[in-house]
């Protein structure tokens, strides 16, 4: 499996759009794109996590019960235009959908993973506002595969 994002460089800066209204972005969802889901996955699961040391592991993206045939969300998908069935878990803002990067002044590039699993389930039972070890902890019985791809962002 491969995810990528056609307005992102894996292992570049996100663009400020997509980060917070706060630090002068439009906090949009950023277009993601990926190919070679097995034909057994029954739900795919995207999050996208800051893992600096300052942000512990910050969600600022979940998305859940995507289906497998879909390959794709595009850009400002969140907020109520997602594909049929999918839903957005509460990040760690507080508020369900895509929280764009907001990082202290001064603590260096956040690398925000962006990951992509597919499941042997057809819906995932997270709780509406899950940590990272929730998440975590939940997936790792089952994960069919993941792709994943970092980008960064510094203030």
């Amino acid at each position: 499996m491969k995810i990528w994002s056609p307005a992102i460089p894996a292992e570049g800066f996100i663009p400020k759009k997509y980060v917070m209204r706060a630090i002068g972005g439009e906090n949009l969802s950023p277009p993601l794109q990926w190919e070679g889901v097995p034909g057994q996955a029954r739900s795919l699961v995207l999050v996208c996590v800051d893992t600096h040391p300052v942000a512990r592991n910050w969600i600022h993206w979940i998305v859940v019960d995507i289906s497998p045939e879909v390959r794709e969300l595009p850009e400002g998908v969140s907020g109520g235009r997602l594909p049929s069935g999918a839903r957005e878990l509460v990040n760690s803002y507080g508020f369900s959908g895509w929280g764009g990067p907001q990082p202290p002044p001064g603590t260096g590039p956040h690398p925000y993973h962006f990951v992509l699993y597919a499941l042997d389930v057809p819906r995932a039972n997270l709780p509406e506002r899950p940590s990272w070890a929730e998440i975590e902890r939940y997936l790792k019985g089952h994960v069919l595969a993941k792709a994943s791809f970092t980008a960064y962002y510094e203030r």
